[in-house]
């Protein structure tokens, strides 16, 4: 038998919609959490990079490095300012200086 009645899409025309604003939303919560992530994750490889630079000063030369300035001129150390605050505080040349990273707002 024949009829005569227009098939709805809205509905599923609005499911469509709905679960590509929800894929978008989570995909969006994702890169905003990975991108933190990858701020402490880059922030402790510079502390660790820092650490292990004034130990090898310490191991070569005798005595920890008294500033940052020492360590990337002589060791090839780079640190990344523009990003990162860095703290860098060498009480006694024979004790290992306190090293703090920060990242910026």
């Amino acid at each position: 038998m024949y009829s005569d009645k227009k098939k709805r899409r809205w509905p599923l025309l609005i499911l469509a919609v709905v679960c590509i604003l929800m894929g978008t939303l989570a995909g969006w919560k994702v890169s905003g959490t990975s991108a933190r992530d990858m701020e402490e994750e880059s922030a402790v490889a510079l502390l660790a990079a820092i650490q292990r630079s004034a130990l090898q000063c310490y191991v070569v030369e005798g005595n920890y490095p008294p500033n940052l300035a020492y360590l990337e001129e002589n060791y090839g150390l780079q640190v990344n300012t523009r990003d990162f605050y860095v703290v860098y505080d060498a009480f006694a040349s024979n004790l290992p200086p306190y090293v703090s990273v920060l990242a910026k707002p």
